[in-house]
């Protein structure tokens, strides 16, 4: 599937490639970024290389956010474990975001272009997040974006959105 490139007010967005290394690199080696993630922090551009190649090879899709500012990688979102089960399709979304750009609305203007892909473009008639219980902001914007608290399980909380075209 093509994903297209997305412009918001402060935000280019764009499917990961690995020409993004160096980018996704510096990123994932700040601690506070993989803190609640289930990577360790990146030590080398190979181990950059690989978590690009893994969302390549994924279903679904791993949008860089890029600050119209300064051109920076600052946060990346995106889709996977995209699958149909019993007549009815899902993913999974996943967000990350450069700790100096905590607080400033930019996860929720990129999570709504994703919200718009995921129910648009790819067809799901569910989105599904989990964060870990101390993983506060994350369950707020989640909440603040209309996605459920659906439950905990071994320390993590579920949330799902429903596709409210498919309640017409």
């Amino acid at each position: 599937m093509n994903y297209p490139h997305i412009e918001t007010d402060r935000l280019i967005m764009r499917e990961l490639t690995l020409k993004d290394a160096e980018a996704i690199y510096r990123h994932f080696s700040i601690p506070d970024v993989i803190r609640f993630m289930d990577i360790d922090v990146c030590k080398d551009l190979r181990e950059a290389e690989e978590i690009i190649a893994f969302h390549i090879d994924d279903s679904g899709c791993r949008y860089g956010l890029y600050s119209k500012e300064d051109n920076d990688l600052i946060g990346t979102c995106g889709f996977h474990c995209w699958i149909t089960e019993n007549e009815e399709t899902r993913a999974e979304i996943g967000f990350d975001l450069s700790p100096r750009y905590w607080g400033m609305g930019f996860m929720q203007e990129a999570l709504n272009e994703m919200l718009d892909i995921g129910f648009g473009l790819m067809k799901l008639d569910y989105i599904e997040a989990t964060t870990e219980i101390q993983n506060v902001q994350s369950q707020k914007l989640l909440k603040k974006m209309n996605f459920t608290q659906e439950g905990l399980k071994n320390d993590l909380m579920y949330f799902t959105l429903r596709n409210r075209k498919n309640n017409d």
